[in-house]
């Protein structure tokens, strides 16, 4: 978390902030909030890479802008929810963080308020995020002035 600005470290959270929200403010950074899959996108996108702004599971049937990644390496996304729920197609509605290496996982959700970082076992202690979906790994960069340089967290 100390590679990040202050303003991905104090982030509300909102779960009226997703992407794709009809929210007036949403397009004007974070200072208001963010769901758990805005915010990850906001830390990927200070590092250099750019996810679209998918749902949870658009992120997961995802082919275009991510990969499955299989272990996750830092600065992949990594989904959990409590399960399948009939009637739903996979990822929905799972709950997105930022690995961050052996153990850690940044992300934002209601719970905490701000961001926090978890081992799996929080997770994994928590029946809404008991079960670990998988991650993904964003396969474009952006905004990096067209250099393709990622910054690693260090």
């Amino acid at each position: 978390m100390h590679d990040l600005p202050e303003a991905l470290r104090n982030v509300p959270y909102s779960g009226a902030r997703y992407p794709g929200a009809e929210t007036p403010d949403c397009a004007h950074g974070l200072a208001g909030g963010a769901n758990c899959q805005r915010y990850a996108y906001a830390v990927l996108r200070h590092f250099g890479l750019l996810i679209p702004p998918l749902r949870s599971a658009e992120l997961w049937a995802d082919t275009g802008a991510t990969c499955k990644a299989d272990p996750p390496q830092p600065l992949d996304l990594v989904l959990f929810d409590g399960g399948r729920a009939e009637g739903r197609p996979a990822g929905y509605g799972a709950h997105v963080g930022v690995h961050l290496g052996p153990d850690r996982v940044l992300h934002l959700c209601r719970e905490i308020g701000r961001p926090a970082v978890w081992t799996y076992a929080d997770f994994a202690a928590r029946p809404r995020y008991a079960r670990f979906l998988g991650a993904k790994r964003a396969v474009g960069k952006g905004g990096d002035g067209g250099s393709g340089a990622v910054r690693r967290p260090g």
